[in-house]
């Protein structure tokens, strides 16, 4: 028997962006609920605890700016912190806010239709429950949706499998074992040099090659954490203007002479972290500027890999250096020179199937025990149009974005009234700091429900010109990069059949959120806002 539940809100997820969303419709008086598939908050960091598994942004930023006391008194241990204290972290917050009493855990949602007539949603969990509210917010995270390959005879394999994004919460032993490690984006750079010291035999298999600064992680000095948070006040505004704090360079990479621009990048290298691609203002948008720093790395790949094979073979050569999102990493390439440890180029050695005791490519059978999958995302869209999303006229979100994802400002897509998307196509999303990001949505959309609630309008949808216009500029200003110069996942080409759109917005952090302020401050311009029948009858 379904059960219906009304609220004002439903939140779908239960990471950084749900629980802040549940936390901050609360502070201004909304009823809401959320959903969870796990059991327990965490997100993006619950599930993928695989060895090595870390966040590339500095643990003093990659953390809630929202609330003064916990700033001051959650205390970091490294630098770049790990998967297991990122979630001790979450779990701090939610208890801290008293937030999961307001989630459904365990619970997958299964449908969301709109209802026009009421102006409200109507929700079915995998539980059989219908719950009835008049916003949705989809925080169900850009990188939620782990997708595996389509290999032959995976279903045959006698080993254990698992996916770095759905990592048990188990031990996993690799101690004299045969491991395949297929995929070397950023999950498989950082989990490979951890298994590979434990395993008998590792075997990377890699499709594309990919650029990876070195991360200098080490314990987070407690001077260094009490200077930060004494000025996190001004570190916070300044994040609000650029996404994610870093050395930005004044010149460019052609603007000195070709020793200064080596002693610069030696700089950065020795420094660790993403802060390598701010060497200098124009490595993101000049093709030869970026060339410099692709090659420094590539010389820094042979001179660190000692067998020149496998060195050419880590060396990117098909897209400019951080077209794909930069891999930050501790020991990657050094792990390729321990004898346990084999690379595998797909490319020119393509996995044929997968058999009971082993990996088959066109040369010859790998023996395997475990398969690790470190092989992505359905980024961005996944975790949206796997739900029976129905709009207006029961239109499927799955069928409106079927060419890719059409949105205005990244946050409401046309069609779908009342369903806001957190940090999902057509915002800055994972350009910037996500928890920066996920901060400036959450309280963009609260104030929109606010603005709503005071002037009695129940209904705001997005004008279809608005969303044209919009759509044009996401991709006008990503023409303007190198960024479009790679098969990413920024735009689909990692999942075979999605339409290649690129999907994030690369006018800086700053433009965004004025453009998302004046919209706002204008009475909600590009939206359309309205009343149903009921409430006119009522009034």
């Amino acid at each position: 028997m379904r059960v219906t539940h009304k609220y004002d809100a439903i939140v779908l997820g239960a990471g950084f962006a749900g629980l802040y969303a549940i936390h901050a419709m609360r502070q201004r008086g909304f009823s809401v609920h959320g959903f969870e598939a796990a059991d327990d908050v965490g997100g993006v960091w619950y599930w993928n605890r695989y060895p090595g598994a870390r966040c590339d942004v500095e643990s003093l930023q990659y953390s809630f700016s929202f609330s003064k006391e916990l700033e001051q008194e959650w205390e970091w241990s490294e630098r770049f912190a790990a998967q297991p204290e990122i979630l001790a972290y979450i779990k701090h917050v939610a208890d801290r806010f008293d937030l999961c009493r307001y989630i459904s855990f365990e619970t997958r949602v299964e449908s969301a239709i709109w209802d026009e007539d009421r102006a409200r949603w109507t929700v079915t969990t995998d539980r059989g429950d219908e719950w009835d509210a008049a916003f949705c917010i989809m925080a169900s995270g850009s990188l939620s949706v782990s997708r595996l390959p389509d290999l032959s005879g995976l279903t045959t394999f006698k080993g254990e499998t698992v996916h770095t994004g759905m990592w048990p919460d188990r031990p996993i032993a690799y101690a004299n074992k045969k491991v395949a490690v297929i995929g070397t984006g950023s999950s498989g750079i950082q989990a490979i040099p951890v298994i590979a010291e434990q395993a008998k035999q590792l075997t990377v298999f890699q499709r594309t090659p990919n650029f990876v600064i070195p991360a200098r992680n080490g314990p987070l000095a407690q001077e260094k954490q009490k200077t930060w948070k004494a000025q996190y006040e001004h570190w916070r505004a300044r994040a609000r203007e650029v996404g994610t704090l870093y050395e930005f360079a004044s010149q460019g990479a052609l603007d000195v002479t070709e020793a200064e621009r080596i002693a610069e990048y030696e700089r950065r290298w020795a420094m660790g972290g993403v802060n390598f691609v701010h060497s200098f203002n124009n490595i993101y948008t000049d093709a030869a500027a970026n060339k410099t720093a692709a090659d420094f790395v590539r010389a820094k790949i042979r001179s660190i890999v000692k067998d020149p094979t496998t060195a050419e073979k880590l060396c990117p050569t098909d897209h400019p250096l951080g077209s794909k999102r930069i891999c930050v990493g501790s020991n990657y390439f050094e792990t390729y020179n321990r004898s346990n440890v084999a690379l595998i180029d797909i490319r020119e050695e393509p996995i044929v199937e997968i058999q009971p005791d082993g990996i088959k490519t066109s040369r010859q059978v790998y023996p395997v025990d475990l398969i690790v999958f470190a092989t992505g995302y359905d980024a961005l869209t996944g975790a949206l149009t796997r739900i029976n999303i129905h709009g207006r006229n029961g239109v499927a979100l799955r069928d409106k974005w079927n060419k890719g994802p059409k949105n205005y400002l990244g946050l409401m897509t046309a069609g779908f009234p009342n369903m806001f998307v957190i940090t999902g196509p057509g915002s800055p999303s994972a350009l910037v700091n996500m928890i920066v990001g996920i901060e400036h949505h959450v309280d963009w959309i609260a104030e929109c429900l606010v603005y709503l609630r005071d002037k009695e309008i129940d209904r705001i949808d997005v004008e279809p010109e608005a969303e044209d216009q919009w759509v044009a500029h996401v991709n006008e200003s990503a023409d303007k990069t190198l960024f479009v110069k790679a098969n990413s996942w920024y735009l689909g080409a990692n999942v075979p059949g999605k339409p290649r759109v690129f999907m994030l917005y690369t006018g800086g952090l700053k433009k965004y959120r004025e453009i998302c302020d004046d919209v706002a401050k204008a009475q909600y311009r590009g939206f359309q806002l309205s009343q149903t029948t009921q409430r006119k009858r009522a009034l």
